[in-house]
């Protein structure tokens, strides 16, 4: 049984992320307070003044938590006046759902080729083991 070909779109492999970005990323999405910092500036622009009044931690603390963030891609910050506003990338948030599916398509095929081989009768050869001849017994002769 031939392996399955995965094809990915054209557009997706155009914006692979490196391996520092992927780290960066899922280092990022590590923390509770910065995924739900993600979670808010999809839905708007928000100062980093206004974000840090939501949560029970410091300013500066705040603060640290969007640069990691920015530093990640997956937001942006803009000066306006005095204030800094920040608001999700979807573009880099588009970048890293599509390195999970490609690891989600990978392991699929995994599963559809073990479920293959676990719905075999047993005694059958598996796609890449040879049947077995006679002749390769030897039986003390």
């Amino acid at each position: 049984m031939p392996h399955p070909v995965v094809t990915y779109n054209q557009m997706v492999v155009g914006i692979e992320l490196s391996d520092d970005e992927i780290d960066r990323v899922f280092h990022a999405l590590a923390a509770a307070t910065r995924r739900d910092i993600l979670r808010r500036t999809l839905s708007g622009e928000y100062s980093v003044s206004a974000l840090a009044r939501e949560y029970d931690m410091s300013f500066a603390a705040v603060q640290k938590h969007v640069t990691v963030l920015e530093v990640a891609g997956l937001i942006v910050k803009r000066a306006e006046g005095r204030e800094r506003l920040v608001r999700a990338d979807p573009e880099m948030i588009a970048r890293a759902r599509a390195l999970l599916a490609r690891y989600e398509d990978l392991w699929r095929a995994r599963i559809d080729r073990l479920d293959a081989l676990l719905a075999e009768p047993a005694g059958s050869p598996s796609p890449t083991e040879e049947p077995k001849n006679d002749h390769t017994r030897n039986e003390g002769g």
